[in-house]
């Protein structure tokens, strides 16, 4: 009867990473169609943080309090602090416009102003940078070989991420985008 339990936890995970998976590429519909955008490589960065999610999910809350696990929840607060903070500032300092509406970016990157404040103030990509914090911290839920490759992968994706993220801003915002380059961090 064991066995059959191994069964359904493995048809439970491939269940919700593949419900997960068909979210995910519903709100990346535009991104995937767009090869080299930001958001197509985004995509691929989540189904990476996906699967490692679901890898880890029989780990999440086993022994709370070992070093490992208290690791991953900090690595995932600063992820919770980074999104919120960023987003916040994307959308009341970085005037969302639908000037930005023949590209593939989600509601609050359709931003027409450059934001320098805040988080942006040291580093161009708080929300990548955040999704770093979360596949690590994930990781840190249960670090063997192969979710360790997993994370990587997502790591390389959230790299490329940023960096086509930025060759789209320069053909936004110009000049200005390529100065703040000058004086601020990726990550």
């Amino acid at each position: 009867f064991e066995g059959h339990t191994v069964n359904i936890e493995v048809i439970i995970k491939l269940a919700i990473f593949l419900a997960a998976s068909a979210a995910l590429a519903f709100v990346s519909r535009a991104s995937l169609r767009t090869p080299r955008s930001h958001g197509f490589y985004r995509f691929l960065a989540w189904e990476c943080m996906l699967a490692l999610f679901v890898l880890v999910l029989d780990q999440w809350f086993r022994d709370p309090l070992s070093p490992v696990q208290l690791i991953s929840w900090f690595l995932m607060s600063i992820s919770a602090f980074l999104v919120l903070h960023g987003v916040y500032l994307l959308r009341h300092l970085g005037t969302p416009a639908k000037e930005r509406q023949g590209e593939p970016l989600l509601a609050f990157e359709r931003t027409t102003k450059l934001v320098t404040e805040g988080v942006y103030r040291y580093i161009r990509h708080p929300l990548y940078s955040s999704l770093l914090f979360l596949t690590w911290g994930i990781l840190f839920k249960h670090p063997v070989p192969l979710t360790a490759a997993v994370a990587l992968a997502a790591t390389g994706f959230l790299v490329a991420t940023a960096k086509a993220d930025e060759r789209e801003c320069i053909r936004f915002f110009g000049p200005s985008y390529e100065q703040y380059m000058k004086r601020t961090k990726m990550f």
